[in-house]
């Protein structure tokens, strides 16, 4: 499943607008091609999406799922990512109030909603709920075996959680497309498998699977394309991430792309953890890919630098000062453009 083109969205976002829990619902209102009628949002009701956010759509913000039914939307996405996955307690009423009023309900939360007795018998014919974090069947322990694939593996890392890795994933996989590459964007969280309705839910799966679930993916669409572009998940600086080394292992990545916010010092939420020089976050994630040896050399290639928070003029610094430090290629993929980075992707 996937956000159809022939349904109309609204997206609950209370408080995730202009905070940091609103990641999902900001993805899908920058890069889904559904029809979204309305963002659900208390406390920017009223405001201008593009104003608040920089995304140029032209989606009314509305306090309630009540206040969106005059946009007759059918369908509801959860769109924040809260820590821990679970849904704040008063977002219950307003999952109640879009099962009355007829709409489905995607949920990207850890907790499942589908098996929720009072949830369920609100539902009516045509309606459901899914539940994206979910293990795929069939798993089994990888085996390294995407190595032995022909097609190019873009695997982002980064050095902290909810940086911008999904993002340049996706902005790396349009530029191939325009290049007439065969190119594929391999989803592994929630945002992403909405939007292209196939993947891993990453951490949804049970750690021995983590990389099987990877490769299986990898291999089941590696034959066919020129070149995958697969979303990365957590760092290997994150005291709380367990996602990274599955997705190296696994994917067995060609080449890697290193997502880093411009002037951030230290983990976020995590003061005692600081960002070492980037140099040597490329030497670490170069490191462990190669595992001394026992896999191919593989090189972080270029830089995306996230400067959502810099103005122009000072987003170019960073960005110049960035590829000077490391002597990579750097760009801020979403502000500027995907090619630079594309460029060094494929002459790695």
């Amino acid at each position: 499943m996937r956000l159809s083109l022939n349904q109309r969205i609204a997206i609950l976002l209370h408080e995730g607008i202009t905070g940091l829990g609103g990641k999902t619902g900001l993805s899908i209102l920058r890069y889904s091609e559904a029809p979204i009628v309305a963002a659900i949002d208390r406390t920017s009701a009223g405001k201008s999406l593009p104003e608040l956010t920089g995304i140029q759509r032209d989606v009314p913000i509305v306090s309630s799922v009540a206040a969106s039914l005059e946009y007759q939307p059918q369908v509801l996405v959860i769109g924040i990512a809260p820590g821990g996955g679970n849904i704040p307690d008063d977002y219950w009423h307003e999952l109640k109030d879009a099962l009355v009023a007829g709409m489905s309900i995607v949920n990207g939360l850890h907790t499942p909603l589908a098996n929720i007795p009072e949830l369920k018998e609100l539902l009516q014919p045509g309606q459901l709920i899914w539940d994206v974090r979910k293990e795929p069947p069939n798993l089994s322990i990888a085996s390294g075996m995407a190595r032995t694939l022909s097609c190019r593996r873009v695997l982002t890392v980064a050095t902290d959680m909810a940086i911008g890795k999904m993002s340049t994933s996706l902005e790396l996989h349009w530029a191939s497309k325009l290049r007439g590459m065969a190119s594929k964007f391999l989803p592994t969280g929630q945002t992403g498998l909405m939007l292209a309705g196939d993947g891993v839910a990453l951490d949804a799966v049970r750690t021995d699977f983590a990389a099987g679930a990877v490769e299986q993916m990898v291999v089941r669409f590696g034959k066919n394309y020129d070149i995958l572009h697969i979303e990365g998940q957590g760092s290997l600086l994150h005291p709380g991430s367990t996602a990274t080394l599955p997705l190296i292992r696994g994917s067995q990545p060609t080449q890697l792309v290193l997502v880093h916010r411009a002037g951030q010092t230290h983990v976020r939420k995590h003061a005692h953890v600081p960002i070492p020089p980037l140099a040597e976050v490329i030497q670490l994630y170069e490191n462990v890919a190669r595992a001394a040896g026992a896999f191919a050399l593989v090189p972080v290639v270029g830089i995306a630098l996230n400067t959502a928070h810099l103005d122009d003029d000072a987003a170019k610094d960073a960005i110049s000062q960035t590829q000077s430090e490391t002597g990579l290629p750097c760009t801020d993929p979403i502000r500027f453009d995907a090619g630079v980075l594309l460029d060094a992707v494929m002459r790695g």
